[in-house]
Order: C-alpha cells, then sequence, then structure tokens
C-alpha cells in the first residue's frame, strides 16, 4: 500500500510537470530544414526541366542509333509515361517560399512559375492526353482528382502564358527585378519573357490541326504575337536560346558523350539513315560535323568530303544485321571529334531561335498570318549553321582516325557558299504551298537534332514529315507509337477517373497507338 501510494503521488507530479509540455516537439528534427529560399528550390526546378542529348529520346526522334545490344536497342517505348506533378510540387513550393519571405503578389518566381506549370502540363500531355488539372496537386483534400480534356489542358496553359508574359513585363517595367538561383539566364526577366513568347508559338504550331477551334484561338493568337513584338518579344537570335550548358568541371555535368564514354561506346554508335539522308538530299555541309564517312566507302576510294561517303543505319533495321554491317564500317558513325573530345561537349538547347524561326514560317505557311515565310526560313537555317560554328568560304572538319586513340585526326576542308546552298531546287523555298510545308518541316528536324526533348518526334506525329522509318528494329511490330500508356500507378490510386478518361478517349483501351485529340 505504501508502495503504491508513493507511485501514485510520483506519477501525478511527473504529470503536473509535463502538463504544460507537448510531446509533438519531440516528432521535429531540429537538423532538418522546413523552409527553403525560392531561389535554392528554384535551382532543382530548372534541373528538373532540362532535357539531354544522345538518350532513348533522341533515338526515337531518329537521329542515331545503337548497333550493339549491350548498350540498348532501337526500339521505342512499349508500356507507361512518366508523369510531372512531383516536379510542380517543387514549383508550388518554389511559390510559397518567395512569398513567405515578402515577396508581392506578382515576383519573378510566381511569373516563372506559370511558365513552368505551361511547360510541364504541355510535356504530360503531349505523351499521354487528358491529365488531371483542375484538380491536381491538392494531396488529401482531393486525392482522386478528376481529368481534365486535352483541349481544357491547352486552353489552360496559353492563360498561364499570356499571364506569365504580362507579369514578366510589370516587373520589368519596375526595374530591379531578378530570379536569384537562374542558371540559365542569370535571373534576367527579359529573357524569360521572350522564352515564353516562343515556346507559346511551338505550343499554337502544335495545335495545327485545332487551328479552328473558336476557344484556343490559334490563328488569333499567333497573329497578335507577330503583329506586336513590343508585347509579346521573341527571341531574336542563339543568344536568346534557352541552353542548357554542361560543365566540363564537374563529373555529375558531363556531356552525355565525352572521353570517359569513348572506350565503351564510340563504335558501337552509328548516325540514322532518316537524318543522314536528309543532309545528304540537300547537299548540307552540317552533315560533315555531325557524322563521318563510312570507313567502307573510303576503302573503296570514295573521297570523305563527298556526301557520297555517308551512310546511315535505318532505325528500323534488325538489330543484328545492323551490327553486322557497322562491324564491316558500311554505316557512318557520330562525329567523335565533335561528340567525344571534351567534357563540356556542345550546349543543348532546350526552345531555340532557329526552332521558333520554322514555326513562324509555318505558321505564315499555314495562313495565320501575314509575312514572309521564306525569310523565316532561311533564318531558320543560318541560326542552325551558326550553331554548328559553319561559316561562309573554307572550313576545317576533322574526322577521327579509325582505330586511332582519341584525338588523332585526318582533317580535311570543305567550302561552304551559303547562297549556293539556298539556291538550290531542294532548298530553296518554294512558296506558301505544300511543298514549302515540307521544306520548312524537313529543316526544322534538322535543327532539332540532339535537343528538345521528343519536340521532333511531336512534328512528325502531327504532320507525318519527315517520315519516320519503320520496321523490326523499332519495336511494336515495326510501328511508331502514337502515345504513350498512362501509369500504372493511376490504376491503384486513382482507378474510375484514369479509366474514364481512357474511354472518352480512346475507346476504353489504353492503346499505344490511340490518335490524341490535338492529331485528330
Amino acid at each position: 500500500m505504501k508502495f503504491n501510494k508513493i507511485f501514485s503521488i510520483a506519477a501525478l507530479a511527473i504529470t503536473m510537470v509535463c502538463a504544460s509540455c507537448s510531446f509533438d516537439s519531440l516528432d521535429i528534427d531540429p537538423n532538418r530544414p522546413t523552409s527553403a529560399p525560392a531561389s535554392l528550390i528554384l535551382n532543382g526546378v530548372l534541373s528538373n526541366l532540362t532535357t539531354g542529348a544522345w538518350n532513348q529520346e533522341q533515338r526515337w526522334n531518329q537521329f542515331w542509333c545503337i548497333n550493339y545490344n549491350y548498350y540498348g536497342t532501337n526500339e521505342y517505348w512499349s508500356g507507361s509515361a512518366t508523369t510531372d506533378f512531383t516536379r510542380l510540387k517543387n514549383v508550388i513550393k518554389m511559390e510559397e517560399e518567395a512569398t513567405k519571405a515578402g515577396g508581392a503578389a506578382v515576383n519573378p518566381y510566381s511569373a516563372l512559375g506559370k511558365f513552368f506549370r505551361a511547360y510541364h502540363f504541355v510535356n504530360m500531355t503531349q505523351k499521354l492526353g487528358d491529365l488531371p488539372l483542375t484538380e491536381a496537386l491538392q494531396g488529401l483534400d482531393v486525392p482522386t482528382p478528376k481529368y481534365n480534356t486535352q483541349k481544357e489542358i491547352y486552353v489552360q496553359v496559353l492563360k498561364w502564358l499570356d499571364e506569365a508574359n504580362a507579369d514578366f513585363a510589370a516587373l520589368i517595367a519596375k526595374g530591379g527585378q531578378k530570379a536569384d538561383g537562374d542558371w540559365y539566364y542569370g535571373g534576367d526577366l527579359s529573357k524569360w519573357q521572350k522564352l515564353t513568347n516562343s515556346f507559346k508559338l511551338r505550343v499554337l504550331v502544335s495545335l495545327s490541326k485545332k487551328e479552328a477551334d473558336a476557344d484556343l484561338k490559334v490563328k488569333t493568337r499567333f497573329a497578335e504575337i507577330l503583329s506586336n513584338p513590343t508585347k509579346f518579344p521573341v527571341f531574336n537570335s542563339n543568344a536568346d536560346n534557352f541552353t542548357y550548358r554542361p560543365i566540363g568541371s564537374i563529373p555529375a555535368n558531363y556531356y552525355p558523350k565525352n572521353p570517359n564514354t569513348f572506350g565503351f561506346d564510340a563504335l558501337r554508335e552509328n548516325t540514322s539513315k532518316l537524318y543522314i539522308d536528309i543532309l545528304k538530299d540537300f547537299q548540307d555541309p552540317r552533315l560533315f560535323l555531325v557524322a563521318e564517312p563510312a570507313e567502307a566507302k573510303v576503302k573503296a576510294g570514295v573521297s570523305p568530303t563527298s556526301f557520297d561517303a555517308f551512310e546511315g543505319a535505318s532505325s528500323g533495321e534488325n538489330l543484328d544485321d545492323m551490327s553486322f554491317k557497322a562491324q564491316k564500317g558500311e554505316y557512318s558513325l557520330i562525329s567523335r571529334k565533335r561528340f567525344y573530345a571534351t567534357y563540356t561537349g556542345e550546349p543543348i538547347t532546350q526552345v531555340g531561335y532557329s526552332e521558333l524561326c520554322f514555326n513562324i514560317a509555318e505558321g505564315i505557311n499555314r495562313g495565320w498570318a501575314t509575312g514572309d515565310a521564306g525569310d523565316f526560313y532561311n533564318k531558320g537555317i543560318q541560326a542552325s549553321m551558326d550553331f554548328y560554328g559553319l561559316k561562309a568560304g573554307a572550313n576545317t572538319v576533322d574526322f577521327q582516325k579509325i582505330g586511332a586513340k582519341l584525338g588523332e585526326f585526318n582533317s580535311y576542308s570543305i567550302t561552304v557558299d551559303f547562297a549556293a546552298y539556298l539556291a538550290q531546287a531542294k532548298v530553296k523555298y518554294v512558296g506558301n504551298t505544300a511543298g514549302g510545308l515540307e521544306q520548312i518541316l524537313k529543316q526544322k528536324y534538322l535543327t532539332l537534332a540532339q535537343n528538345s526533348g521528343l519536340e521532333a518526334y511531336y512534328n512528325y506525329r502531327r504532320t507525318g514529315i519527315p517520315a519516320f522509318l519503320t520496321g523490326v528494329g523499332i519495336g511494336n511490330q515495326g510501328k511508331v507509337p502514337m502515345r504513350f500508356q498512362y501509369p500504372s500507378a493511376e490504376f491503384s490510386t486513382n482507378n474510375a477517373n484514369v479509366k474514364d478518361a481512357i474511354t472518352r478517349q480512346y475507346g476504353g483501351s489504353d492503346d499505344l497507338f490511340g490518335k490524341m485529340w490535338i492529331i485528330q
């Protein structure tokens, strides 16, 4: 009894002492930050939207091929896409932290946030079609968000881009406004405003099959940008490009092809027939910068400075056949001098000026605005040539010696005459006709090589130009898929809504070859 009394008094004392305490505080890790500067979050946001070169996407664009199956195949995807919703959560957090730190309702990070929303939703809807948008990103408040139609998504994307443009303009007018943490443009909001409108033109062109839609107003919006450059500034040169620059001093940021990878895959990767054949057909000097002459052809006496010395492999070819022919030197390797010689490599464009020129040329060709499509077409070609460092007159080209160590080259000289190039029957713009549109689209394809993610594929899917090569090598019964499937997690966490979206769009089948709304 005495023991029980003592225990009870001790327990009561402990209870009284702790009555004002909160055991919840024990769950807080004092070493784990609960907030971060918006500038620091922006670093990660920018990394998340950056796409690279020499990856799977560029094989799907048919710019290059793997000829050795240990490193992969040339097959297209056969399953689901990843989504960007986690990345968008970081965008929301960036905006919240900017406001928490005292930022006004309209600040550099809120304006960037609108652009990032548009960018990521375009990326996702291009792959899948309908998506949760209105009810998305609300966590446990809305655990099973309904899907918006693809049209509704594009209406919202265009609204975000218009708002971002207006916000950037207002911030620039105030002066002294900057986005710290921006390693693309150094915080320069005028550059971001140009990107916003240049990207908007990409979006509008991607909606060419919906040019008559009264809600999207594709033609009106396109003409508005071209007619009012003060309100809607766009890129003026390659200096405005939204470009990722690999850092040669940091291993994690090396260019994908570099001296470290030379010994592993330099002989196991070659150029694609689609890409090389267009360059050959146009007698295009860029060919000598991006590829090497096929060893077998040079040994047979063909001059390495002849367009006939180059041969690409069809992405649809059986991989065993491709490997056998590549070992015999029948195919052109990617330029080892250009792409393997340094850790920095070349800048990787995400949205570029040359593409912008071709997008404007396409819109004018389609009758969306007045202007000289041929002039923008020529400017796009010149900008692409400039990116590759080609100049009028003599140019030195170095080809890696076959079987030699990296750095042992054969040097040749090629003469570039831009006027003669543009005057060729196959290159000279033939006017605002179907033939002129084909020229624009093929030149746009060339300028998208090893950049801009799946944009080259999206242009093919929308227009059929250039015609992608098919066969057993690309998988999926030798056919190029038209979309990705929805992530499997959606069927376990949001089953009713994803099935409703699939029924609405694709007749109930999450089909790789289903045609989403924008390409119907």
